[in-house]
């Protein structure tokens, strides 16, 4: 039953052979990839002006300048992730880059870094998506948690069905969103250039107000900046392109980075023309779509469902990178190897459901508040982005290439407003980001624990030579079998059989109890005829244990074991019901006696399974 749910929900398996049909061609690479960057225009104009209104209306002006700055930045980060996708075209974006030209360590807080961020991805584009369906349909303001988990499910289960559906499923939100954004754009434009809808700012540029700082500039501009987030996305996914992998990737990310640039200087630009004023009935989008097409008709339901669609699957861009950071980290021991598994569609499901609970939780933890993630969110991109570009800096300068200071240049200005960015952050907006203080510092020791047991096991599973060729073994005379016995049935006369073919001695172990004393003598009076050439050893136990026993014969069974130079097996019989749920119905003392052998090193545990046919 579970077998044919999980067929329906994700298809049928695909062969290890179907890897490359998977891989994505530009078209449908924007679409999976760009979405989380695209989508950001929907809020990012939005958190610039939320800003700025702290010092009143006539501030908002100053959103003209920090637009202009934030495409600037643009440029800069831009330019440097196609450096990297050229310069570590196998993936890892930031962490390979900080990895390699600052240390583990640092690469270690970039990659932690983008983890976290994924996770915020997810939620901030689910928690948003709700946001635009509830501006439509404000009667779905309770139910504003559970939308955006919803959303986060439904993405799950695309996802988990591969690569190359999901982005044939993103293609139409995606390119509708760019489509009918820029006839937004351009008629809203239009509009002001010929005076059909009239200049209404609260006031123009360059206008003084006794608010005016740099702490409120630097605030907005931090605030603005969340409309780059998933800028790096691409670089993260270098191999799911088609070859030649870096030239597409590239070419990619150079398309991505245009059309934000455009909505991005649109939108700041129609909302300031506007005179938008945010507000918490609704978003500065959805005002700028109701001026534009003059009311609330059919051109702002249109937009709205464009917006809602395009943040929906804005999460898809953390569902495509986060599984392949965490490759990249589990090939370095950093995180555990299941990462490194492939699921039934060619995709690392362990990467996606892990990503999918990260950011469920975090939705419960902040109400789906869009506003209480997004500095958190940022924070989480900067960090990275710094890192990286500084770090091209010093590859640069290792490697030399071709106009190689032109390019460290580029990476300056990068890291120098990233660096910026998150000082900011951090001094202006600490009620926000404080999780982060403790998020990574976790992350890291998390991080140096996993790779420290990977390092221990293996040094501990490493053969060791003699005079460097042959290996160090140990060559037993026999073996001795134990066989665990409750009562004589089939599925005890089968384990013996068993243990008499892989052992030189077998002896039996009984465990009785107090309760019926003639059930135990007849239990050893049946066996003793049934296998006279085994020995059978019953153990008396007043208090009903079965492990404490078992363990102090097995000692005993050791000892003697060590002094013929036998290997020691502990056979535990269990017939197996034939249907699965039958299972509860029967005590688990052999699972717990396997449990509690396992932990022994001078044994090995086995199992006799018999399997019923009723």
């Amino acid at each position: 039953m579970f077998r044919n749910f999980k067929r329906f929900l994700i298809g049928k398996p695909l062969k290890t052979l179907d890897e490359g049909g998977q891989s994505l061609s530009k078209t449908k690479a924007l679409a999976l990839l760009s979405s989380d960057a695209l989508s950001s225009v929907a809020y990012g104009t939005e958190s610039i002006t939320m800003a700025l209104l702290a010092a009143g209306a006539v501030a908002l002006w100053l959103q003209i300048p920090i637009a202009l700055l934030v495409l600037v930045l643009l440029g800069a980060i831009v330019l440097s992730y196609r450096q990297i996708i050229h310069a570590y075209p196998s993936g890892g974006g930031a962490y390979a880059v900080a990895s390699e030209n600052w240390g583990p360590k640092a690469g270690l807080i970039a990659g932690g870094s983008l983890l976290v961020d994924y996770m915020l991805t997810v939620a901030v584009s689910a928690s948003a998506a709700a946001d635009a369906i509830i501006a439509a349909v404000p009667a779905l303001l309770p139910f504003t948690v559970a939308l955006s988990i919803l959303i986060v499910v439904a993405l799950t289960g695309m996802n988990l069905r591969g690569l190359r559906e999901s982005a044939n499923f993103l293609m139409f939100p995606v390119y509708f969103f760019v489509v009918v954004l820029t006839a937004m754009i351009v008629y809203g434009i239009f509009q002001a250039i010929t005076g059909q809808i009239p200049y209404h700012a609260v006031a123009k540029v360059g206008t003084s107000f006794s608010g005016l700082s740099l702490i409120l500039f630097m605030r907005a501009f931090s605030s603005g900046s969340s409309s780059l987030t998933g800028v790096e996305a691409i670089s993260n996914a270098v191999p799911n392109f088609k070859v030649p992998k870096e030239r597409h990737a590239a070419s990619t990310l150079a398309m991505m980075a245009f059309i934000l640039a455009i909505f991005f200087a649109g939108i700041t630009f129609l909302s300031y023309w506007y005179g938008i004023v945010p507000n918490k009935q609704s978003t500065v989008l959805s005002q700028i779509a109701a001026m534009t097409f003059h009311g609330y008709n059919i051109g702002f339901y249109v937009i709205q469902m464009a917006t809602a669609l395009i943040l929906a699957v804005a999460a898809n861009t953390g569902f495509s990178a986060f599984p392949m950071l965490a490759l990249n980290l589990a090939k370095d021991k950093y995180m555990p190897h299941l990462y490194m598994d492939r699921g039934d569609r060619l995709g690392y499901s362990n990467g996606i459901v892990s990503l999918a609970l990260g950011a469920v939780v975090l939705l419960v933890i902040f109400h789906g508040s869009t506003d209480a993630l997004i500095p958190l969110y940022a924070v989480g991109v900067f960090v990275p982005f710094t890192l990286s570009q500084s770090g091209m800096i010093v590859h640069w300068y290792r490697t030399k290439p071709k106009n190689w200071i032109f390019k460290a240049i580029i990476n300056f200005v990068g890291a120098a407003i990233s660096a910026v960015l998150v000082i900011t952050m951090f001094s202006l907006r600490l009620n926000h980001v404080w999780p982060y203080l403790i998020i990574m510092p976790l992350l890291l020791g998390m991080f140096l624990k996993i790779k420290g047991h990977y390092t221990s096991i293996a040094r501990q599973l490493r053969i060791q030579y003699i005079n460097s060729d042959k290996a160090v073994r140990h060559h037993y005379d026999g073996a001795t079998v134990i066989v665990l016995v409750s009562n004589i049935t089939k599925v005890t006369t089968g384990a013996i059989d068993y243990a008499q073919s892989i052992g030189d001695y077998v002896v039996a172990m009984h465990v009785s109890f107090d309760v019926n004393p003639k059930k135990e003598i007849k239990t050893a009076t049946q066996f003793k005829q049934d296998f006279p050439e085994v020995r059978f050893i019953d153990i008396h136990s007043s208090y009903r244990s079965i492990i404490k026993p078992s363990m102090g014969f097995v000692d005993a069974i050791v000892k003697q074991a060590n002094k013929r130079n036998h290997s020691v097996t502990v056979l535990v019989p269990q017939f197996v019901p034939k249907k699965p749920w039958q299972n509860i119905l029967h005590n688990q003392n052999s699972l717990r006696l396997r449990a509690a052998f396992a932990a022994r090193e001078d044994i090995s545990v086995a199992t006799y399974y018999y399997h019923l046919t009723e």
